[in-house]
């Protein structure tokens, strides 16, 4: 069996599509995890979703909610400006003020 270095002997046809195959896997695995970190780095960097509130609840001026909890009797709610609002559930009125300082 003669052989020529510079013409190697055609690859078998199911040798072909073997090689086609596994390339063409490995570059949709690399696209789908390209796409998976980009997706991932735009949802952690993204902005703050906006808190949904009941809409009976009207926050003072400037203040904006950052958590909201709620008991039978009254509601909850954490604003930016490290304070917390207690609301009446039956009436929806600001019963009460507290100021948390975060601060030490």
């Amino acid at each position: 069996m003669d052989s020529d270095p510079e013409f190697p002997a055609e690859e078998p046809a199911n040798l072909k599509f073997l090689r086609r195959l596994v390339t063409t896997l490995t570059a949709t695995m690399i696209v789908g995890l390209v796409v998976m970190i980009t997706l991932v780095v735009i949802r952690l960097n993204g902005a703050t979703p906006q808190l949904a509130l009941p809409d009976y609840l009207t926050l003072p001026d400037g203040t904006r909610a950052t958590a909201f909890t709620q008991t039978p009797n009254w509601y909850a709610v954490v604003t930016d400006d490290d304070k917390i609002l207690i609301f009446n559930r039956d009436s929806g009125e600001l019963t009460q003020e507290i100021s948390v300082n975060s601060r030490p």
